[in-house]
């Protein structure tokens, strides 16, 4: 199967603050496809940056979305508590521990009808699967739809929901683990044994996530059935993103093996580098609940990414990261690109 007449069949991962216009339109530009991660964006935010990656490509391009789950907290009287626990990190990068918003996350309602507005080409989702009503007013308006899974079962269940291709995402991936049918640590499938029973399983395009990170990964991707390939880590270490400079070193110093998954940085299972910001949270054992935790870390990794100290950012990659040895968006694409069947 045919992957959107793709020049390319290669789709950049789509990066929870981490995205950048720079890397989104090279992507797109080198016969790809583009991704945009819109975590928190609220409406205003959204459209601007949907207008502002118009002007940078003529090409199509992708945005992402996290649907809510339902456990996801509001601000409460527990906000406190939590942002002391984190206090030292505060002070290591000389910022006030932070008061209790009146909101973590902007209604993904919201977000939505932004994205109605602006009509990108794709619309990718993870950490469930979209309503009818929102499947349908996407192609309503010209928009493809993208889920993701993390196992045969979340394909299924998003084919079924009528989405026009299912992203199967290994365990070897960067960043969060986005199931929803079970506790993300009991859905660790790694991509080889996941790819070919979702292409088995469901009846659209199947695009390969994680652990690609050269031709020989999106060779194989192929060689399994896969219509496509997304691939992060890879583009996330290219001076087109908008990683920090220590988190781009970290990615090409950091073993493959020494990659973990954690609670500590988001309140949501992720894999990332170890760092000592991981380890003393995890040694705390005071995690918040998501989006409290994330919203709580976000004020000092920040300030650390502004200030180059790795060791307190949210250093995510996935466990090819060893192999992410490009230092431009282009360089990375031609490389995955030569792994294509011709």
């Amino acid at each position: 199967m045919t992957l959107f007449d793709l020049e390319h069949p290669i789709v950049l991962g789509p990066f929870g603050g981490l995205s950048s216009v720079a890397l989104t339109a090279a992507v797109s530009d080198a016969g790809g496809l583009g991704s945009f991660g819109l975590y928190g964006y609220d409406a205003d935010r959204i459209r601007s940056t949907i207008d502002a990656l118009r002007a940078a490509t003529p090409r199509p391009f992708a945005v992402n979305i996290w649907l809510p789950t339902g456990d996801e907290v509001e601000p409460n009287a527990q906000h406190a508590i939590f942002a002391q626990a984190l206090q030292p990190f505060y002070e290591a990068v000389d910022v006030d521990v932070p008061g209790r918003p009146d909101r973590y996350l902007p209604p993904v309602e919201e977000q939505l009808d932004a994205i109605w507005e602006a009509a990108p080409a794709v619309l990718s989702v993870v950490f469930g699967v979209p309503t009818a009503e929102v499947v349908d007013e996407a192609h309503r308006r010209g928009i493809r739809v993208v889920g993701t899974a993390t196992t045969v079962a979340e394909a299924v269940a998003l084919a079924a929901a009528g989405v026009d291709a299912v992203v199967a995402t290994g365990a070897e991936a960067a960043g969060h683990r986005v199931s929803f049918l079970r506790p993300a640590e009991d859905s660790l499938v790694g991509l080889f044994a996941l790819l070919p029973q979702v292409v088995d399983a469901v009846d659209v395009p199947v695009i390969a996530a994680g652990g690609i990170a050269d031709r020989r990964g999106v060779a194989a991707a192929f060689a399994l059935g896969a219509a496509g390939v997304q691939v992060g880590t890879a583009f996330l270490a290219t001076a087109e993103s908008a990683a920090t400079a220590a988190h781009r070193d970290a990615i090409r110093s950091t073993p493959g093996d020494e990659t973990v998954l954690t609670r500590a940085m988001s309140g949501r299972l992720a894999r990332g580098a170890r760092n000592r910001a991981v380890r003393a949270i995890e040694a705390s054992g005071t995690i918040a609940p998501f989006p409290m935790q994330n919203w709580l870390t976000g004020r000092f990794r920040a300030a650390a990414g502004e200030q180059g100290l790795g060791e307190l950012q949210g250093l995510w990659m996935g466990q090819a990261a060893p192999l992410a040895r490009y230092s431009s968006a282009r360089e990375a694409f031609e490389e995955l690109a030569a792994g294509v069947p011709s």
